[in-house]
């Protein structure tokens, strides 16, 4: 049932239910983080895959129907509404730790990544959606944080706590018991305590200036607008896209590039912890930081240390090495994530808005298979350290991107 009151923007105001939601997006990242350590090591023992392009192809068919279903997702939570596109993402995550438990080929591990794909989709975005609606513009960036915060230091623990199910156990199925979990609870959470705010939107659009020059978009239109014409939002997509290249890269070539300097399975599982760890946690403080200082600098400032980062690792062959870099990588990516998400909040008209944040999440998501596809063939052909070197200048060259064509937005309603 609905708020019997009319809805009112703001976090002290939505309290309960912007908490419930930043506990349903822990679980909606814990179903990413749980293959995060241990799947390309299941690819090597289980299915005897060397090249590391093929390893990594679960990570492309992840990120292709990731970034497609971002986009569906932000149309349908306009026109169907944000709870309706949240419990058919659950939906759709079932099989997911079914297939990685049992399957007896590597087709079936790349079905079970195009599903999480798409309920990653589903369920994050509409997630993020909803806590735009329910904040308001006063504190869209201080929101963003949380919920970016609970989602991917809940992945830190997932990634952190399989791989010590696997040193424990096996490599499957046990670790893969955590996925039925996380579903079962996010799942019903979901159903019966999350409430619709698509009419925050709408009260917002009411309250919002009318300007008689507001663009009106046609699908194509947006996409475009959104993509290249506009200078803000167009330099955050290809922000986004590189920012999840180095992550894709992270995610299937950081625990080869750490196996190959004899690190044990209990020390990858950490060394692959921390970076989305340091992601999540400082993702509470930069959101926040962005509303009152401004995004630009820290959108920037972040795509160089992360490049700093992944260079770090690249160059180094300890424990003590691999740690630094990945609290680089992590502190950087917490201060570009929920600050590119804050500058569509402030440049997009909440009545498209939802659209705009599904094509830069598009965007954003292809990145892990422009990543997985360059760092593969890279890393096949000129080793691992060669591979994670290109990424960490794409990333550096992002942010040169940014740093030229990006105007502050803290203070810019529409373009």
């Amino acid at each position: 049932m609905l708020q019997t009151q009319p809805p009112r923007l703001g976090l002290k105001e939505n309290l309960g239910q912007f908490l419930l939601l930043v506990l349903v997006n822990a679980f909606v990242g814990g179903m990413v983080g749980m293959e995060r350590s241990i799947l390309p090591q299941i690819a090597e023992q289980d299915f005897q895959l060397t090249a590391h392009s093929a390893i990594l192809s679960f990570i492309a068919l992840f990120g292709i129907s990731k970034a497609m279903t971002n986009y569906v997702a932000g149309r349908w939570a306009d026109q169907y509404g944000r709870k309706k596109t949240l419990l058919l993402g659950w939906f759709i995550s079932i099989p997911i730790p079914f297939l990685l438990m049992w399957a007896n080929s590597w087709s079936l591990i790349l079905l079970a990544n195009i599903l999480l794909g798409i309920s990653q989709g589903l369920t994050w975005s509409s997630t993020v959606i909803m806590k735009i609606d329910l904040a308001g513009p006063k504190n869209r960036g201080f929101a963003l944080g949380i919920n970016e915060c609970a989602g991917y230091f809940s992945v830190a623990l997932s990634a952190l706590g399989t791989s010590y199910i696997a040193a424990e156990y096996a490599l499957r199925p046990q670790p893969f018991y955590l996925g039925i979990a996380l579903i079962l609870f996010g799942g019903l959470l979901s159903l019966f305590l999350v409430k619709e705010t698509k009419q925050f939107a709408e009260l917002e659009q009411k309250q919002t200036p009318a300007s008689s020059d507001e663009p009106q978009f046609s699908s194509k239109e947006l996409i475009l607008h959104t993509s290249f014409k506009d200078k803000n939002l167009s330099s955050i997509c290809q922000a986004g896209l590189f920012n999840n290249l180095n992550d894709g890269m992270a995610w299937g070539l950081f625990p080869l590039l750490f196996a190959q300097a004899n690190q044990t399975l209990e020390s990858i599982g950490i060394l692959t912890a921390i970076y989305p760890a340091v992601w999540g946690i400082g993702q509470l403080f930069m959101g926040g930081l962005s509303d009152k200082f401004g995004r630009k600098g820290l959108i920037v400032w972040g795509m160089w240390l992360q490049a700093l980062g992944i260079l770090g690792i690249a160059l180094s062959s300890t424990f003590k090495g691999f740690a630094t870099g990945s609290t680089c990588l992590g502190l950087g990516t917490a201060m570009v994530y929920p600050t590119l998400l804050a500058v569509i909040g402030d440049v997009a008209q909440p009545s498209w808005r939802a659209s705009a944040i599904g094509i830069y999440r598009l965007w954003r998501d292809l990145g892990y298979a422009f990543g997985a596809l360059v760092a593969g063939l890279v890393a096949d052909y000129f080793g691992l350290v060669n591979a994670s070197l290109l990424i960490a200048f794409l990333t550096a060259m992002s942010g040169v991107i940014v740093y030229l064509r990006l105007s502050e937005s803290t203070q810019t309603s529409s373009n």
